[in-house]
């Protein structure tokens, strides 16, 4: 009997959080994880981090430039031959704590690229990819946010592009449905990341007031893409919000 064929997955934003936390999930599971991510070193330690044995390939890579996405899902092509899994991962917040009327446009557009348009090229490149290969198909998670459906307050640039990300999980879903590729969010809050240290000493709320908030370990967002990943292409998670049980999410405000 032929053993199972190797997936295949490309991670963006491996090199540290919920991608790092991603990638060494789908490694453990017997994947093969392209990790991309504008910094060589973090990728390199996730690699490191992986289980003895695990292929796991760091290619640096930044979302927003179309040159080094064409690249990345080259690379993937030529050392595998096609592409099971795309986790749509990388993202910035943008300027913290800038109020509305302070942002500049440089920025606004700078989250947008990552955020927004790095996701779409990814996402294109992937969607050409799962086409084009035989058999044909395979599976993109976009990673959204909370904050999509509850903003933070100064969040507008953070908040607009995971937003924007649910019309794109649609969209592909939609696009994809003759080409058996899937499409599927997870909507996270409060996962114990770099992003989220601020959290434990104290974050603006809507009240105007600083309050500490629970978070939740990011292994446990792993473990739920991990699941949507896994599910044959017949089925799919369309949306997943898997969040720190006692945040101020339901209720907030």
């Amino acid at each position: 009997m032929n053993a199972p064929r190797k997936k295949i997955a490309v991670v963006t934003g491996a090199g540290s959080g919920i991608g790092r936390s991603v990638a060494l999930a789908l490694a453990g599971a017997g994947w093969s994880v392209a990790v991309a991510g504008r910094r060589p070193e973090p990728l390199e330690e996730t690699a490191a981090a992986a289980p003895a044995g695990a292929d796991v390939l760091p290619v640096r890579a930044d979302v927003s430039d179309p040159d080094d996405v064409a690249a990345l899902f080259a690379t993937v092509r030529e050392r595998h031959g096609r592409l099971d899994l795309l986790f749509n991962n990388a993202g910035t917040f943008g300027p913290a704590g800038v109020a509305l009327e302070d942002i500049t446009p440089e920025a606004w557009r700078q989250v947008v690229d990552v955020n927004l348009t790095g996701a779409f090229l990814c996402a294109q490149a992937a969607f050409r990819t799962m086409k084009a290969q035989d058999p044909q198909g395979g599976r993109i998670i976009n990673n959204g946010s909370i904050s999509a459906h509850v903003p933070r307050p100064n969040s507008i640039a953070y908040t607009a592009t995971k937003h924007a990300m649910t019309g794109l999980t649609k969209s592909l879903s939609l696009d994809g449905r003759p080409y058996r590729i899937a499409c599927g969010q997870i909507d996270i809050g409060n996962a114990a990341t770099e992003m989220t240290e601020r959290m434990q000493s104290g974050i603006l709320q809507a009240n105007g007031q600083l309050a500490v908030e629970p978070v939740m370990d990011a292994a446990d967002v792993a473990r739920t893409v991990l699941h949507m990943a896994e599910l044959p292409l017949e089925a799919n998670v369309q949306f997943a919000t898997v969040m720190a049980t006692a945040m101020p999410y339901i209720g907030r405000g």
